[in-house]
C-alpha cells in the first residue's frame, strides 16, 4: 500500500467519523468542525497496519538494521525519512501487499539514493525479524 492509498485511508475514515455525528435541534451554523476533535490518528495507522514511530533506543535499532541492508537509504541524511518508508513498508507487510521487495526499493529511493529490489528484499526481512512491523 503506497503513501495516497494509505491517505485515502485515513481520510476516508475521519469522514465517516464526522459524517456519523449529529447535532439535531441546531442550525447549519453550529460550531465549525475544526473545533471538534479528530479520530485518534495512531488508532487509525495502527488500523492500516502502520507501526507508531520508534523513538529512542528502539529508533536506532532500526536505523541500525536498515543500514545494515541498505546503507545509504538510512544514513544520517535520511534518517527521517528512512523511518517513514519502514512505517509504511509496514503496512505493506501487514497489508498482505504484493511485490513487497519492489514497493521496498522505491519507497526506500529518495534524494539520489537508489535502492535495489534485493535490498528491498533484505529490507522486508530485516523489518520482519525486528518486530517492527508488529502492530
Amino acid at each position: 500500500m503506497n503513501r495516497t492509498a494509505i491517505a485515502a485511508v485515513l481520510i476516508t475514515a475521519c469522514a465517516a467519523l464526522t459524517a456519523c455525528s449529529s447535532d439535531s435541534g441546531t442550525d447549519s451554523k453550529s460550531t465549525p468542525a475544526a473545533s471538534t476533535p479528530g479520530p485518534d490518528m495512531s488508532s487509525a495507522e495502527a488500523a492500516a497496519g502502520i507501526p507508531p514511530e520508534p523513538t529512542g533506543a528502539d529508533r536506532k535499532a532500526l536505523l541500525l538494521a536498515l543500514r545494515a541492508v541498505a546503507p545509504k537509504a538510512a544514513d544520517e541524511a535520511h534518517e527521517d525519512k528512512a523511518i517513514d518508508a519502514a512505517r509504511n513498508q509496514c503496512a505493506a507487510i501487514n497489508g498482505g501487499g504484493t511485490n513487497l521487495d519492489s514497493t521496498a526499493a522505491a519507497r526506500f529511493s529518495y534524494d539520489g539514493v537508489t535502492t535495489t529490489e534485493a535490498q528491498g528484499k533484505a529490507i522486508n526481512a530485516a523489518l520482519k525479524a525486528s518486530g517492527f512491523c508488529k502492530v
